[in-house]
C-alpha cells in the first residue's frame, strides 16, 4: 500500500511540473480604451492575434517565466512578463505612435499582417517621415522622391507637356503597376500624368516591390508595383498648410485636415498648384509648361462597431497644362510662331472599402473604385479628346494561424477607352475586361524559414486565360543576418496608349491589329540583408539584390516612314538583369544611405545595339541628413546616373545631380524649409539640342537628363493642430 501510495504521489508531482498552461490578455488602445483587433501577441515563434474582442489566448506553455511582446502597426509596441501558472486576464494599453516611420512593421502589399522585415516578399517603405519632407521639397508630386529609390528611374517621356513614367529595374513604364490602396487607377489612357497629380501630403506611405508581384495584384506587375497608402484619421485632431514657392514660378498650397471620435472619422486634402511656363535654355520653345491644377480628396469613416470600418472616399484632380512656342502661350504669336500643345485633364474617382474582423483575427475585405478620366488635346495642327471607364471590385480573405496564414480573393477590373472628338484620329473606342481569383499560402517551416506560394487565375474577355504562380522563400540565420529567393510570373494585354517612353502623338497611333498578342513574362530575385544595432539610437542595415526579368512576345512601337505608330510582337524577348545595393547608417542625429543598381536591359529581337534605350547601365545615389537639437535639419543628396544609349547606338554622357536643404523647426507647429535642387544646374540642354527641325514644326530628342535646371524653392509648412 505505502509502495502505491508513493507511485500516486511521484505521478501526481510529475504531472504537476509538466503541467500545460495558459496566458490569458485583452488589448486596448490607451487613449481610448477600446479593444484592439488583430494585434500580435507573441513570445519567440509562438503566439497569436487578438480576437473580435481584442483578447488573445495561448494555451500549452509551460510553467515558468514567460515574455510575450505586443505589436500593433501604427501603436508603441510593449512587453509583459508573467510567471505561470497565471489565472489573471492581463490588461494590456497599447499607446499610439506620434513618429510614424521608423516603426513600421507590417505593410498593406503583403496583404498580411506579417512583420516587413520576416516577409517572403520584399516591400520597401517611404513613410510619413518621408511623405512630411517630400511635402516641402516638392509638394506638387512624388515623381521626384520616387526618382530617389535605388532601382527607380522617372522617365520624362515630353519635353512640351512634361508627361513622365515610372521605370523599374530597366523595363518601360507600362510593366510598373500603381496602386492606389491596393486599386489600379494608372493605366492606359488613363495613365496620363498620373505620378505628377499625387502630392505627398496626401498620402501615409508608398510601398515599393521591384521584381514580380502579379499575383496578388494582376498581370501588369512585371517590373514592380507602386502602393499608394491613403492616411487615415486619429483621435487628436489634425491639421497641416504648407505654402511653397521656386525660383522656376510654381506656386503650391496643401491642406490637409482629419479627425475621428467612436463612430464616424473623416480626412480631407485640398491643394492648388500655379506653374508659369519657363524657357530655360532660351531657345523659344517651353522647358516647363504652363500649368494650373486643383486638387480635392475627402473622405468619410464609419466604425458601427469595433469589428467593422468602412470608409468612402472621392478624389477629384483637374489640370491644364500648355507648352510650346513661348510667344504662343504668352498670346504674342505671328505666322511663324504658331507651335504649342494644350491639356486639359480632369479625374473623378470614387472608392469604397469595408474590412470586417470575423473573429480569431480572420478579416473579410471588401473594396471597389470607379474613376473616369477625360482628356483634351488642343494643338496648331489638330484636335482631340477622349475618356476612360476604369473600375475594380475585389473580396478578399486573410486567415491568420501560428504556423501559417491565407490570403484568397476574387475580383473584377477593366476600362472602357472612348473617343469623344477628333476625326482625324486613327484609334477607335476599346474596352478591357478581367476577372481573376488568386491565393496565397505563407508557413512556417523549420529553423526561421517562411515559404511563400501564390497563384492567380485571370480570364480576360478578349486575349483569354492566363495562370501565375509564384514562390518565395525568407529565411533568417541570426538576428543580424537574412536572405530571400523568389520567382513570379506575369503578363501584360496590349495597349496603344500604354506609357512609352517617348510620348507619341495621339493623331499617329495607330489601333491594334487582331494578331498582336499578351506580353508573359518570368522574373527571379535573390537577396541577402545585414542589420545591427550599433547602440543608443544607431543602426546599420545593407541588403543587396539580384534580379532577372525576361519578357516574351513583347510589343513593340514601330514608326513607319508616314510617321504613323504601330504595335506588333518581336520576334524574341527582352530581359533585365542586374543587382541592386543600399546601405542604411543611422549615427544618433546622423543618417546616410548609400545605393548603387548596375543594369543590363536587352532587346534580344534585334541583332544589333540590343540595349534599352535610355537605360543606364550604372547608377549611384546618396543621401546625408544631420539633425540639431530637433530645431535644424540639413540634409544632402546626390545621384550619378550613368552613360545611356539612345536609337542609333549614340551614347549620352553621365551626369551628376546634387540638391541640398536647410530646415529650421519652431516647436512641433512651425517649420521652414529652403531647398534647392540641381546645384549643378546640369541639364541636357547644355550638351545638345532639345529639338531639330524649325521652331515651327521642332521634332524632339528623347530626354535623358534634366531640362529644367536649377531650382530653389521656399516652404513654410504649419501644423496648426498640433498640441504644444
Amino acid at each position: 500500500m505505502n509502495r502505491c501510495i508513493f507511485i500516486l504521489l511521484l505521478l501526481g508531482f510529475f504531472t504537476q511540473a509538466n503541467a500545460q498552461h495558459s496566458f490569458k490578455a485583452i488589448v486596448k488602445n490607451k487613449t481610448t480604451q477600446q479593444p484592439l483587433v488583430g494585434v500580435s501577441v507573441f513570445e519567440g515563434s509562438k503566439g497569436l492575434n487578438t480576437n473580435d474582442s481584442g483578447m488573445a489566448v495561448i494555451n500549452n506553455l509551460t510553467a515558468g517565466k514567460h515574455s510575450f511582446t505586443v505589436s500593433f502597426v501604427g501603436y508603441t509596441s510593449t512587453a509583459i512578463t508573467v510567471t505561470l501558472p497565471d489565472t489573471t486576464l492581463h490588461q494590456v494599453l497599447l499607446a499610439p505612435e506620434e513618429k510614424a516611420l521608423e516603426e513600421v512593421t507590417v505593410v498593406s502589399s503583403t496583404r498580411t499582417n506579417q512583420r516587413i522585415e520576416n516577409s517572403p516578399m520584399k516591400v520597401e517603405v517611404l513613410g510619413s517621415e518621408e511623405m512630411n519632407e517630400e511635402n516641402t521639397i516638392k509638394p506638387g508630386n512624388i515623381a521626384s522622391i520616387l526618382g530617389d529609390v535605388s532601382g527607380i528611374q522617372i522617365q520624362q517621356s515630353s519635353a512640351v507637356s512634361g508627361n513622365a513614367n515610372v521605370r523599374i529595374q530597366g523595363l518601360d513604364g507600362r510593366y510598373t503597376q500603381i496602386l492606389r490602396d491596393g486599386m489600379p487607377l494608372f493605366d492606359g489612357f488613363s495613365g496620363g500624368f498620373g505620378i505628377l497629380t499625387i502630392p505627398p501630403l496626401d498620402l501615409k506611405q508608398i510601398e515599393l516591390i521591384k521584381g514580380s508581384a502579379s499575383t496578388l495584384y494582376g498581370g501588369g506587375a512585371i517590373g514592380g508595383l507602386i502602393n499608394l497608402i491613403s492616411k487615415k484619421p486619429t483621435y487628436n485632431q489634425e491639421g497641416l498648410i504648407t505654402i511653397n514657392q521656386t525660383t522656376l514660378k510654381e506656386s503650391n498650397i496643401n491642406t490637409y485636415l482629419a479627425k475621428r471620435n467612436k463612430n464616424i472619422g473623416y480626412n480631407f486634402f485640398g491643394g492648388v498648384t500655379h506653374q508659369a511656363a519657363v524657357d530655360v535654355d532660351k531657345d523659344g520653345l517651353s522647358d516647363v509648361a504652363k500649368s494650373d491644377a486643383v486638387i480635392v480628396h475627402p473622405k468619410l469613416f464609419f466604425y458601427p462597431s469595433s469589428r467593422t470600418t468602412i470608409a468612402l472616399g472621392y478624389t477629384g484632380t483637374f489640370e491644364t497644362r500648355k507648352g510650346g512656342d513661348m510667344q504662343v502661350i504668352q498670346s504674342t504669336a505671328d505666322a511663324s510662331h504658331q507651335f504649342f500643345e494644350e491639356n486639359k485633364t480632369s479625374r473623378n474617382t470614387g472608392d469604397l472599402l469595408v474590412q470586417h474582423n470575423l473573429g480569431n483575427g480572420n478579416k473579410l475585405e471588401l473594396k471597389a473604385s470607379t474613376s473616369l478620366f477625360t482628356r483634351s488635346i488642343n494643338t496648331n495642327t489638330y484636335t482631340f479628346k477622349a475618356n476612360q471607364f476604369n473600375y475594380f471590385t475585389e473580396a478578399s480573405l486573410v486567415v491568420p494561424k501560428e504556423k501559417y496564414s491565407l490570403v484568397m480573393g476574387i475580383n473584377a477590373t477593366g476600362d472602357r477607352f472612348k473617343k469623344l472628338s477628333g476625326n482625324t484620329v486613327a484609334l477607335n473606342n476599346f474596352d478591357n475586361n478581367t476577372v481573376g481569383a488568386f491565393a496565397q499560402y505563407t508557413g512556417k517551416l523549420p529553423v526561421n524559414t517562411t515559404l511563400e506560394l501564390g497563384l492567380r487565375a485571370d480570364h480576360h474577355f478578349q486575349y483569354g486565360n492566363f495562370v501565375l504562380p509564384r514562390v518565395a522563400l525568407f529565411h533568417r540565420f541570426n538576428e543580424q543576418w537574412a536572405t530571400r529567393v523568389g520567382m513570379g510570373f506575369g503578363y501584360k494585354t496590349p495597349n496603344a496608349l500604354s506609357q512609352q517612353n517617348v510620348e507619341y502623338s495621339i493623331e499617329d497611333i495607330q489601333p491594334l491589329t487582331d494578331n498582336v498578342k499578351a506580353e508573359k513574362s518570368v522574373g527571379y530575385n535573390a537577396e541577402v540583408n545585414f542589420k545591427k544595432e550599433l547602440g543608443g539610437h544607431s543602426s546599420l542595415f545593407i541588403n543587396h539584390a539580384f534580379f532577372y526579368t525576361q519578357i516574351n512576345n513583347p510589343v513593340i512601337a514601330t514608326v513607319q516612314t508616314n510617321n504613323n505608330v504601330t504595335f506588333s510582337n518581336a520576334g524574341n524577348h527582352i530581359t533585365s538583369k542586374g543587382f541592386d545595393t543600399y546601405i542604411q547608417l543611422k549615427l544618433d542625429e546622423w543618417e546616410l544611405y548609400g545605393g548603387y543598381t548596375f543594369t543590363i536591359a536587352e532587346r534580344n529581337y534585334l541583332a544589333t545595339n540590343q540595349f534599352m534605350p535610355l537605360t543606364p547601365k550604372n547608377r549611384f545615389a546618396f543621401v546625408v541628413v544631420h539633425e540639431i537639437e530637433e530645431k535644424w535639419r540639413f540634409g544632402l543628396e546626390g545621384s550619378f546616373t550613368g552613360p545611356q544609349y539612345r536609337d542609333g547606338d549614340s551614347k549620352t554622357p553621365g551626369y551628376m545631380f546634387i540638391a541640398a536643404l536647410v530646415e529650421r523647426k519652431f516647436g512641433d507647429a512651425l517649420s521652414v524649409v529652403l531647398n534647392c535642387e540641381n546645384l549643378l544646374d546640369y541639364r541636357q540642354s547644355r550638351h545638345e539640342a532639345l529639338y531639330t527641325g524649325s521652331i515651327l514644326n521642332p521634332t524632339f530628342k528623347p530626354l535623358w537628363a534634366p531640362i529644367d535646371g536649377r531650382v530653389v524653392n521656399l516652404a513654410v509648412r504649419w501644423n496648426w493642430a498640433k498640441k504644444k
